[in-house]
């Protein structure tokens, strides 16, 4: 048999702004023999997420930092070609923290195997099912708690998560306000998914758009960009309003501390709450989640975007998109 050569990105240096070339190092090394209990993956389908940036760094963050010389942390998609692990076998579909990799080798731990339905296309389970659409529920429903009539804004909206979020509200009967970075994705949250407005953070002031959107205040807020937008949001805030905290992305290629928010004391004036949450603390819980996803994929009620970069080689470069909003929808890249 030809051996078996894996692709892989490792981390070489700890990056400062956004993830340039040098931070990365591409190598290729043969595949090693499985030992019993292991699995060899390869991989199809790569997620890209704003986490990878918090692991590229020195700090630990809610997972150790990536080590210098490791292969880059990421989610993955990929199929069972060998096993010796009782559990998997060959032609399984599985998910996992699999790496920038063509192949992984693993025992198991952490591992999905993914619902054998040619119907759905692989890419689902990364853009709508997976951890995408669990964070977009129960970041919403569980942290949120949105009622019927309440007004909900939605951060990032054009963004995997957030593009589920706001449709999520219209099913629970929120008004549902975007901010997102362009007219065109404003233009696809309000016509083609159902918000009932969409702000352009580049081309307005984010306060006085809110104000006119919002007339009757914010009761909930989906937060994944932090900043200047998130204390525009707190100025606007009702009695009791609830802020899930799902990401900052404004801060994470900073290269210096980001001063703010500044309104925080609206927390105290309007008795309202601001919760962080990590989506694992729901992987318990994924059953509920996908059935109610898939239940409205199904109605209609639900869309979902995938923005796909074909070769592992473009990974650095294109991880960058997420960070200048150039993607459309969830990103990932075709290995």
């Amino acid at each position: 048999m030809t051996e078996r050569m894996n692709r892989q990105w490792r981390l070489a240096a700890r990056p400062i702004g956004t993830f340039k070339d040098s931070d990365f190092q591409w190598t290729q090394e043969p595949v090693p023999a499985l030992k019993e209990g292991e699995l060899l993956v390869h991989n199809q389908y790569l997620s890209l997420d704003p986490t990878n940036r918090g692991w590229a760094n020195e700090v630990d963050t809610y997972l150790p930092a990536v080590k210098l010389g490791d292969v880059m942390r990421g989610g993955a998609i990929g199929v069972v070609e060998e096993s010796r692990n009782p559990s998997f076998k060959a032609g399984d579909h599985v998910s996992g923290l699999l790496g920038w990799q063509e192949y992984a080798i693993t025992d198991g731990t952490g591992l999905g195997k993914l619902p054998d339905n040619p119907a759905i296309p692989l890419t689902a389970y990364l853009g709508l099912f997976g951890h995408i659409g669990l964070t977009a529920y129960y970041g919403l429903l569980d942290v949120g708690q949105p009622k019927a009539g309440e007004t909900l804004v939605v951060t990032g909206a054009a963004g995997a998560v957030g593009s589920l979020v706001g449709q999520i509200g219209k099913i629970v009967g929120c008004r549902v306000v975007g901010i997102a970075g362009s007219d065109e994705k404003c233009r696809w949250l309000t016509e083609d998914l159902g918000f009932d407005a969409a702000i352009n953070y580049k081309r307005e002031n984010v306060l006085e758009a809110l104000k006119r959107e919002c007339p009757n205040g914010i009761d909930v807020n989906f937060e994944n960009v932090g900043g200047v937008i998130l204390d525009s949001v707190l100025a606007l805030i009702n009695v009791g309003a609830r802020i899930s905290l799902c990401g900052l992305i404004s801060q994470y290629n900073a290269a210096e501390r980001v001063p703010g928010p500044y309104n925080l004391a609206m927390l105290i004036v309007r008795r309202a709450r601001i919760q962080g949450f990590l989506v694992s603390d729901y992987m318990n819980r994924a059953g509920e989640a996908m059935t109610a996803l898939g239940r409205w994929l199904m109605e209609g009620k639900i869309k979902y975007r995938v923005d796909v970069v074909e070769g592992l080689e473009q990974a650095p470069r294109a991880v960058n998109k997420l960070f200048d909003g150039s993607n459309q929808g969830k990103l990932v890249v075709k290995i």
